[in-house]
């Protein structure tokens, strides 16, 4: 397995932990099951994994788009800190909703 390879599923595994965690700690966070986070399942969300890794992440893509379409944006705030402990810059993660035409939550 190639070292970027590796490093997404490591991600994939980490955003599910990252959503049985949010059920564990009887969190308010909105829509999180082991499978999905904020309305967006885990898998769903490694297609944005391009668009917020690396020093000079590519620009989403159409599919990556459509999945922060669907996803609960205020939600997605809650994770912000928390981010990094996965390696996520969150500034990238928090930039990605408005490279695909939403707009972050005033208090996010």
């Amino acid at each position: 397995m190639s070292n970027s390879s590796t490093f997404s599923l490591m991600l994939v595994f980490a955003l599910a932990l990252l959503a049985a965690s949010a059920l564990a700690d009887g969190s308010a966070y909105a829509t999180a099951t082991p499978s999905t986070i904020c309305n967006v399942g885990v898998s769903e969300l490694a297609q944005c994994l391009p668009a917020i890794t690396g020093k000079a992440p590519s620009l989403p893509t159409k599919e990556c788009c459509g999945v922060m379409k669907k996803a609960n944006l205020r939600c997605l705030c809650n994770y912000k800190e928390q981010f990094k402990s996965f390696g996520i810059d969150p500034a990238k993660a928090m930039a990605l909703p408005k490279k695909c035409g939403r707009n972050l939550p005033r208090q996010c």
